[in-house]
């Protein structure tokens, strides 16, 4: 069976850190990534220009799509965005 890992994470346009390269990472080992997107980064190698934070409730509606759905076997947490939602994260 194939691992289905949700990433709680944030966004970077860049694709060298956040959401996107916990994709490659979980794709590369053969399981299945599943996102909830926190906040939207304007970002690239030589730094981050700028932060959108994701409303809590669409991150926990993210969670809930998923994990009601598909399922999830692991989490994976980076960027959170902000304490309403890492609260929010920590209570599920």
């Amino acid at each position: 069976m194939t691992a289905r890992l949700l990433i709680i994470a944030g966004s970077d346009s860049g694709g060298g850190a956040g959401i996107q390269a916990d994709i490659k990472t979980v794709t590369m080992l053969g399981g299945h990534a599943m996102t909830a997107v926190t906040a939207i980064t304007a970002q690239n190698t030589l730094g981050v220009q700028a932060v959108h934070r994701i409303p809590t409730d669409m991150v926990l509606a993210q969670i809930d799509s998923v994990v009601s759905d598909i399922g999830i076997d692991a989490i994976k947490i980076g960027m959170i965005g902000s304490a309403e939602t890492a609260n929010a994260v920590a209570d599920l």
